[in-house]
């Protein structure tokens, strides 16, 4: 009797190899891999992700649709730049989107909405409750996490492109946030502030949930100005 082979594991589907390379492409983005403005040469991309030129095409593609990449003509794909005029653009938009996501979400949002909120808020806290240094090991999983919890705030408002468009600008308000994170010493943790939201949030108290989401987007956007003055362009 012939002796059996064993069957070759299947190679990913591309769709899942091209959508994990988009992913990975656009964190690296995001936490500063690569610098605003930097040229993404293809040679350099496919060794960094081990793919073809198609499939980073494609990625990059995505990513310029998006904003987080630009074409330059005869040039290939380059970061896109941060400024000054962009941060303040991309800030004002995302509070508007969240605040009105939020308020949304408290007057429709049920017990599951209520029961993601909590979970989120447990999870978050969990790093949040550590000691600094324990924190800043953890740092990646608490960026994941803090997106989970403000995610979760406002996923029962009721409208998918509004979600769709708060999540745009939140991945680009991200990359200002990182940019700052990298340059700022390590402070205490935002646990406290956090709480708040969700208390106000689980309350039904829209108007304070709004305002404490407010007051931690200008946060946010004052410490990009103070430690990340070299990265944003005067508009």
């Amino acid at each position: 009797m012939p002796a059996r082979v064993a069957p070759r594991s299947a190679a990913p589907p591309a769709v899942l190899v091209s959508q994990t390379v988009l992913n990975q492409l656009q964190a690296d983005i995001l936490d500063g891999h690569y610098a605003p403005g930097a040229r993404l040469r293809f040679a350099e991309l496919q060794k960094a992700y081990d793919v073809g030129i198609g499939t980073l095409r494609e990625a990059l593609s995505h990513l310029a649709s998006v904003g987080m990449v630009e074409v330059d003509a005869n040039r290939g794909f380059r970061v896109a730049p941060v400024s000054e005029e962009d941060l303040r653009d991309v800030s004002t938009l995302l509070m508007e989107f969240e605040q009105r996501a939020i308020l949304s979400s408290i007057e429709r949002g049920g017990q599951d909405w209520e029961e993601g909120v909590v979970l989120a808020f447990h999870r978050l806290a969990g790093i949040e409750a550590l000691p600094r240094a324990e924190r800043t090991a953890h740092f990646k999983e608490w960026v994941a996490l803090h997106r989970d919890f403000h995610q979760a705030l406002v996923a029962a408002c009721g409208s998918r492109w509004l979600l769709h468009m708060r999540g745009l600008l939140y991945d680009h308000m991200e990359r200002y946030r990182l940019l700052s994170q990298r340059h700022r010493p390590q402070g205490p943790g935002r646990l406290a502030e956090h709480e708040a939201i969700k208390e106000a949030a689980l309350a039904r108290r829209g108007a304070e949930a709004a305002e404490l989401l407010r007051r931690q987007m200008q946060w946010t956007v004052d410490n990009v100005r103070r430690y990340a003055p070299q990265f944003i362009q005067a508009a």
